[in-house]
């Protein structure tokens, strides 16, 4: 059982990337789903999460207004949409899911491999 990201890549100041949190081996519904980003020499910084049954989300304030979670429990998969890129984005993205349909921050059970996102001109 794990998780897969993907959708990063190297996109201009202001532009979009949609990432994908996909399970495989287990089922996504009972499990909230955090993102988080390094950046090199940073430490890592939580960036959004979304509960179980995607009623809820709770962004950083310094993605608010530009970075949307949202999930589709059909598909095993949860999406983080962000908008309005800028350079200080850029970071190594990764998903993580914890256990019960809210967000704790307590144990995470299964964490994705990261993909990257670099936001220059």
């Amino acid at each position: 059982a794990h998780l897969v990201e993907s959708g990063g890549g190297l996109v201009q100041p202001g532009g979009s990337l949609r990432l994908s949190c996909a399970a495989s081996g287990f089922n996504l519904d009972y499990y909230a789903v955090a993102w988080f980003r390094q950046a090199p020499g940073k430490e890592r910084e939580g960036v959004s999460c979304i509960t179980g049954s995607g009623g809820r989300t709770y962004p950083a304030d310094s993605v608010k207004g530009r970075f949307t979670l949202s999930r589709d429990n059909a598909k095993n998969t949860v999406y983080l949409q962000m908008n309005n890129l800028k350079p200080e984005d850029t970071a190594v993205y990764y998903c993580a899911a914890e256990s019960g349909n809210y967000c704790r921050g307590v144990k995470y059970d299964y964490w994705g491999q990261g993909t990257q996102v670099t936001v220059s001109a």
